[in-house]
């Protein structure tokens, strides 16, 4: 089967995660917020909720501090005022840029992504103006030093829950689903025991573009940050190949 997989990309914004779990752990907690006040606090009747609790766990999210956070949105949903946005640009040589996030003030969230691709000489473009370069899929990884699983059985194990998808690389393997059968096939794997470094719904470059000027590179990797550190920002998606 084709691979998709940047693991390395993958990786590294693990790594970069894990520096800041404080930030990922506040995303994590306004998903929950607006999951809970969309569908209620069960996760077995709330998809999205579901979702969001496979997100907090691959990033290690303890189960208590999940818990405390779906209690605290069920006993709060009148204050959730959180929605999600989606903007889309161009940042140098024309790379394709999606972000998604999730906000109290769209105001000022708009005037901070603006800023991040105007400051990397990139500039925000028109709804579906890179959107439709990418394929909205589930996406599961799997570090092969964590999987006691051989890559057969694994991609079995996988094809059978109903992915689409399996891809070996490397460092891991990598498992795409229809963003409608993702949950199932997460289910299926936690309930096997197979660790997942990243369980989400994504967007994934139907091709990606190299860089070679360094100007390029430097300005991008500037917007990336810049959006990256952005409280609101709950994910950055590009065709970049790095």
């Amino acid at each position: 089967m084709s691979g998709h997989s940047k693991f390395a990309n993958i990786k590294h914004k693990k790594e970069k995660n894990d520096a800041a779990k404080g930030k990922i752990f506040t995303i994590i907690g306004r998903e929950i917020a607006v999951a809970v006040k969309e569908g209620g606090p069960d996760p077995a009747n709330n998809y999205r909720l579901a979702a969001v609790i496979a997100k907090a766990k691959a990033n290690n999210m303890p189960n208590d501090t999940i818990d405390r956070g779906i209690k605290k949105a069920a006993g709060d949903v009148g204050n959730v005022n959180y929605e999600y946005v989606t903007y889309e640009g161009y940042g140098p040589s024309g790379i394709a840029i999606i972000v998604d996030a999730l906000t109290d003030n769209k105001n000022r969230t708009a005037a901070n992504v603006r800023s991040a691709f105007t400051k990397g000489q990139g500039n925000i473009g028109t709804p579906g103006c890179v959107s439709f370069m990418f394929d909205k899929r589930g996406q599961i990884i799997i570090d092969k030093e964590e999987c006691d699983l051989d890559a057969d059985d694994l991609m079995m194990t996988a094809l059978d829950a109903g992915a689409e998808d399996f891809a070996e690389e490397e460092d891991s393997f990598e498992i795409l689903t229809d963003p409608d059968t993702f949950e199932e096939v997460r289910k299926a794997l936690e309930d096997a025991g197979i660790p997942m470094i990243s369980a989400e719904v994504t967007m994934i470059p139907q091709n990606y573009v190299e860089l070679s000027d360094e100007t390029a590179i430097k300005n991008l990797q500037k917007t990336l940050d810049l959006l990256e550190d952005d409280d609101d920002v709950q994910a950055v998606y590009h065709n970049w190949d790095e």
